[in-house]
């Protein structure tokens, strides 16, 4: 059963920082492609961050300079480091991971940011 929990999500005022890790079942963290989706109420799911096997990494345009993505494949965890938070980063955030067809995907972790 492949499974991925995600954790480190809550509320924080506008500035501040959260780290998001998502912990995979031993198989996928090393060859798997992973990152992080969001989505906040009444809009679509959108990529927020994405790390290759290899480590190469993507961001959506809205959060670079912001969040860093990275990953741990000897704790099979990967991380999503968010600073300077905005009222608009407020979503659930989804792990997934990604071979090929086979992608699966966390139960995500609420992100809110406000005052």
């Amino acid at each position: 059963q492949v499974q991925l929990v995600e954790s480190g999500g809550g509320l924080v005022q506008p500035g501040g920082s959260l780290r998001l890790s998502c912990v995979t079942s031993g198989s996928i963290a090393r060859s798997y492609a992973m990152g992080w989706y969001r989505q906040a109420p009444g809009k679509q799911r959108e990529l927020v961050a994405a790390i290759t096997s290899g480590g190469s990494t993507n961001y959506a345009d809205s959060v670079k300079g912001r969040f860093t993505i990275s990953r741990n494949n000897a704790k099979n965890t990967v991380y999503l480091q968010m600073n300077s938070l905005k009222p608009e980063d407020t979503a659930l955030y989804y792990c997934y991971a990604n071979q090929g067809v086979a992608t699966y995907w966390g139960q995500g972790t609420q992100v809110t940011v406000s005052s």
